[in-house]
């Protein structure tokens, strides 16, 4: 079971010549930690998911793997989505034998699966990783909409934890109402975060935590206790946002992290190319 209310999703260092830099990704996850962040999401809602290939996502795993004090102190969340099934079916073997805490689980951007095909896929990668499972459904990234019947479906599996961006109000109430086991609902980032926890949405993945994770984590939970944030906490909360949000996210993150002196690099390119 993943226990944590909210988890940072933490974006992937990389060296100059947009290779992949392994530990300067594990040095912003020790950052976090020592500042109390007690989940991350690895490989997951950055927006570079799909620019990491397979092997390069079983070198981050490896390297976590080395890490004794965060993969046995930290709910390490990982993102297993790929365009090709059998890779994802790879990636799931390899968390299935790691302390890996749980996997987010992301549908193949581009090519569009039928809803049946999208449950097939699913199912197949939730047996072979055999950990606690956030679905993902991000139609703007992807071009796939998991339907709330497939939604409910999946929800007979005792390892779907969670949904990540089910959707509008209409089709979260449907959900809930048809739902067989009870499914958290993450939010993904801090955007309109308000009106989705009004929606029924109770945890979050998120962004603006990798610049101030306390003061994220506090006003989030703040929020689904309905207490009243102070209107310094509410200024503090709206330049982080602006921070994080005006323009490109991540790259905001990586130069704010790079700032602290941590080796994040930045993207790969196009992203970061201006």
């Amino acid at each position: 079971m993943l226990t944590e209310k909210v988890h940072i999703a933490v974006p992937t260092a990389f060296f100059e010549d947009e290779s992949i830099n392994v530990q300067g990704t594990i040095s912003h996850i020790k950052g976090l930690y020592k500042q109390g962040v007690k989940s991350v999401l690895v490989s997951g809602t950055t927006g570079e998911q799909h620019s990491l290939n397979l092997q390069e996502k079983i070198e981050i795993i490896n390297g976590l793997e080395l890490e004794e004090e965060l993969i046995s102190n930290m709910e390490i969340i990982f993102g297993v989505a790929s365009i090709r099934q059998k890779e994802a079916e790879e990636l799931a073997e390899k968390i299935c034998h790691s302390k890996i805490s749980g996997i987010m689980l992301g549908y193949p951007p581009y090519v569009i699966p039928t809803q049946q095909e999208a449950l097939v896929y699913t199912e197949r990668i939730i047996h072979l990783s055999n950990k606690p499972t956030i679905l993902y459904n991000n139609p703007k990234r992807t071009g796939f909409d998991l339907s709330e019947k497939s939604i409910i479906q999946l929800s007979k599996n005792n390892l779907v934890v969670g949904i990540k961006d089910a959707g509008n109000k209409e089709k979260v109430e449907r959900i809930k109402k048809g739902m067989h086991n009870v499914l958290y609902f993450y939010a993904g980032g801090e955007m309109d975060l308000e009106e989705k926890v009004l929606h029924g949405y109770d945890r979050l993945s998120s962004i603006a935590g990798n610049v101030l994770p306390t003061e994220i984590s506090q006003w989030f939970k703040k929020m689904l206790m309905k207490q009243i944030v102070s209107k310094q906490e509410s200024e503090k909360i709206e330049n982080i946002m602006e921070q994080v949000y005006q323009g490109n996210a991540i790259v905001n993150l990586k130069k704010h992290i790079n700032h602290k002196g941590i080796p994040m690099g930045g993207c790969r390119s196009p992203i970061g190319n201006i």
